[in-house]
């Protein structure tokens, strides 16, 4: 099943997809919630429900005439108001190629235990425009990444039972300013000004019945499902990354064990995958330049329109836009306000 929450008069609502047509969840039954904050409480007794009528509409056996077009509304994010919002380091391919572009060793701690970062959840979007102040445009990138939503309250779980929580998988843009976040982390802090003002998320949450057949094991030693989708991500329609969901070394589930030590998980927190192999201009333009020191480095602009699509869970496309200023002050920019002592 996939779950899209759209704007409609100023307010949230909830829907399905079928057939490029969307269905608000009343139509699938009265008593379906109609804001994914509302769906999440009570997960366990209305996603059945919601399945079932959405088996109906495609079989034949219930038709409305309030289905409305997916391109006459503007999508959210599946989740408009995540509780949290972490995000992984699972892609081995990601990681060793970053540290060899810089000329750093591999950490060996990548292989004991998986980590992340929370980012922040109030500036999730979905599709539609990413606006940037000037400071993001120093080495402003995307990254191609997937995310999880976990669907019921749950402490101390164990990578075996983990995958219980997940509710659903959608496409994540992980926006990063580089030179804010290269910056700040040079004092072992971080990443935070750099990955604070956006991340997308969409277009729709994909319930995990409808990705069955798209289940691979996970990699020796490794607990946990993962998923034979191919990832790739366009710049104003140039494709520049390509990579695979199952190429995870460090599973979802894995990561909710490391989440939950000791903490509560939510219905609503959501857990990206990290960086896919590939998966932004940081690596790629590493990798050039060790080709050919004289290559010249890629990064978003004003303007650019990143597409990035995953198997099974639909295309999320993002246009960048610099943010409208009624100052020329230094103070617009944190870079021009660094103390020289």
């Amino acid at each position: 099943m996939k779950i899209v929450s759209y704007l409609k008069d100023e307010q949230e609502h909830l829907a399905v997809l079928v057939n490029d047509m969307l269905y608000d969840m009343d139509v699938l039954h009265p008593d379906l919630p109609g804001s994914m904050s509302m769906f999440l409480n009570y997960w366990e007794d209305m996603l059945p429900v919601a399945q079932a009528g959405v088996t109906m509409l495609k079989e034949g056996i219930r038709s409305s005439n309030r289905a409305i077009p997916l391109n006459e509304v503007l999508l959210l994010s599946p989740v408009p108001f995540p509780v949290s919002c972490r995000d992984g380091y699972a892609f081995r391919q990601h990681v060793e190629a970053a540290r060899r572009n810089r000329n750093a060793a591999m950490l060996p701690e990548f292989d004991q235990y998986p980590v992340f970062y929370f980012t922040n959840h109030h500036s999730i979007q979905g599709p539609g425009e990413i606006k940037c102040m000037p400071d993001h445009f120093e080495k402003l990138d995307f990254e191609l990444e997937a995310a999880i939503l976990i669907c019921k309250h749950g402490r101390n779980i164990k990578a075996e039972d983990a995958d219980e929580y997940i509710g659903g998988l959608m496409i994540m843009n992980d926006m990063s300013a580089r030179k804010l976040q290269m910056e700040e982390m040079l004092m072992n802090l971080g990443p935070a000004k750099g990955k604070d003002f956006a991340t997308a998320l969409g277009p729709w949450l994909v319930t995990l019945d409808e990705l069955e057949e798209f289940v691979v094991p996970a990699k020796e030693n490794h607990t946990g499902k993962t998923w034979n989708l191919k990832m790739k991500c366009s710049v104003n329609g140039v494709q520049v990354s390509e990579g695979n969901l199952a190429d995870m070394d460090w599973t979802f589930a894995e990561i909710i064990e490391r989440a939950s030590y000791g903490v509560n998980l939510y219905p609503g927190d959501v857990i990206g995958s990290g960086t896919v192999g590939t998966g932004c201009f940081l690596e790629l333009n590493g990798t050039a330049k060790l080709k050919d020191p004289n290559y010249t480095e890629q990064w978003l602009q004003p303007n650019d329109i990143v597409e990035m699509e995953i198997d099974g869970l639909g295309k999320l496309t993002n246009t960048i836009v610099a943010e409208e200023t009624d100052s020329t002050d230094a103070g617009w920019s944190l870079l021009q306000l660094k103390k020289n002592m």
